[in-house]
């Protein structure tokens, strides 16, 4: 069961329900946490494995909720850019996603993540630039 946190009782957005988000554990005041996401027989390759974009789209979908967990809903992200390293291909099953705030100004949060295979077994890493926005509950679909 996941511990309580911000994303209680809020809908999934269309990507995060797509790629299967599911919280594990959170550390709002510290900016991190650790998602768990089912990747579809739809995400692989021709060679068998989840295709990266996929992954790179897991490890964004848990750096941004870092940033609203850590600003207790107050901020959200805007990806500038996302530098990906994939260490091992992923086969189909669960994966999980740990992501961190390394250093958040008013502006821009610099943010990295890792993400494991069912094994445990680290398969890619992501370090993200994000500009940091004011959430507006009124204006959100």
């Amino acid at each position: 069961m996941a511990p309580k946190s911000i994303f209680d009782g809020l809908k999934a957005p269309p990507a995060a329900a797509h790629l299967g988000w599911e919280l594990v554990d959170i550390d709002a005041p510290r900016g991190w946490i650790k998602v768990r996401f089912q990747p579809k027989q739809d995400f692989l390759n021709p060679a068998g494995f989840v295709q990266g974009g996929f992954l790179v789209a897991m490890m964004d979908d848990t750096m941004g909720p870092a940033v609203v967990a850590h600003s207790e809903g107050k901020r959200y992200t805007s990806s500038i850019d996302i530098h990906a390293h994939f260490l091992r291909p992923v086969r189909l099953g669960p994966v999980t996603v740990e992501a961190e705030i390394t250093r958040m100004g008013t502006q821009i949060a610099f943010l990295e993540a890792k993400l494991c295979d069912l094994k445990d077994k680290l398969c890619a890493r992501a370090t993200s630039s994000a500009s940091l926005s004011d959430m507006d509950f009124a204006r959100a679909p």
